[in-house]
């Protein structure tokens, strides 16, 4: 029995220490895999960083070179705004010199047709001396004969083979009586003849006058037209010179009202798309930008490819820089 206790009791020690060294045992294998698992994942995390550095590299080198791109676009574009400026600049030039040259042929045309009705006139007043003269030369009497005067003495009588002298064949007819032609009135300088105040006549007058910068004188003569055939096209073109008389001389809203009568009373005259223009021009010069710019866009809408409206177009560039 005594030797029987101690083995009992050996056996019980070695089991409670087989029973205490299982969970150690389990314990070590459950952190080596944990172990392994951080390692695994420490690995994963490693290579996904690595990835994300490559790809991260790849993308700044796209977006360098996108950024080099845009930097060589950039700098095309400002050389074709800068070819696009210098080209409407060049247009700018060339249209407002075809557009004074074609106001300049204009001027030219209106002033040989005021040179062509004076010349004109001109040879109706000869015309009208030359009938003159005629009517007074066929009213004059005819010429006769004068007979002899009679003396106290018997005359002798001529020769029977002298040739008979007849009353129409005398050496001493008197001369026919001349009577004196009137002269034909001359016309005034700036002034035309009462009896040919046509609307015509009165336009080139005042033409005239405007071409010669005599600009009173053309303004009250373009007024008398005015007033004096106010519906015939001649008028809307005085109103057109009277807001370029103002214009020159520094009188921008006497010119607008000009225009506007022009504009607004005479909308198929040939001096609308100028009026427009020159309107603007008045308008800019008080400072009043927005109505300048819509008189521009009107005009660029009515006749978008006359040369004023390529000149409203360059204005309008200007204005809303």
């Amino acid at each position: 029995m005594s030797r029987s206790r101690p083995l009992h009791t050996a056996a019980a020690a070695l089991l409670f220490v087989g029973l205490a060294t299982l969970p150690a045992h389990a314990v070590n294998k459950d952190m080596v895999q944990l172990q392994t698992q951080i390692q695994q994942l420490q690995d994963a995390v490693a290579r996904l960083q690595q990835s994300n550095d490559e790809r991260m590299g790849v993308l700044k080198d796209l977006v360098q070179q996108t950024a080099d791109a845009v930097n060589k676009m950039s700098v095309a574009v400002d050389g074709m705004k800068l070819q696009m400026q210098n080209s409407q600049d060049a247009l700018s030039t060339k249209s407002d010199q075809v557009s004074g040259q074609i106001q300049s042929l204009n001027d030219t045309l209106d002033e040989l047709k005021a040179r062509m009705a004076r010349l004109d006139k001109a040879l109706n007043d000869i015309q009208g001396q030359q009938q003159s003269m005629t009517a007074i030369l066929n009213n004059l009497p005819q010429p006769t004969g004068t007979p002899a005067p009679a003396t106290n003495g018997a005359q002798p009588n001529p020769p029977s083979n002298s040739p008979a002298i007849s009353p129409d064949s005398s050496p001493f007819q008197p001369p026919p009586p001349t009577t004196p032609v009137p002269a034909a009135p001359k016309p005034t300088a700036g002034k035309p003849v009462p009896n040919a105040a046509s609307a015509k006549d009165l336009y080139n007058v005042a033409y005239g006058d405007y071409i010669a910068a005599r600009y009173p004188l053309a303004t009250s003569e373009f007024m008398e037209l005015a007033a004096a055939y106010p519906d015939d096209t001649l008028s809307g073109n005085a109103f057109f010179y009277l807001g370029e008389i103002n214009l020159r001389t520094a009188k921008p809203t006497a010119a607008v009202k000009a225009y506007d009568h022009l504009l607004e009373h005479f909308p198929d005259n040939n001096k609308i798309p100028a009026a427009h223009l020159h309107k603007a021009e008045a308008m800019i010069s008080m400072k009043q930008t927005p109505g300048a710019i819509r008189e521009l866009q009107a005009l660029i809408q009515r006749f978008p490819n006359s040369p004023e409206a390529a000149q409203a177009r360059t204005k309008l560039a200007t204005l809303n820089h």
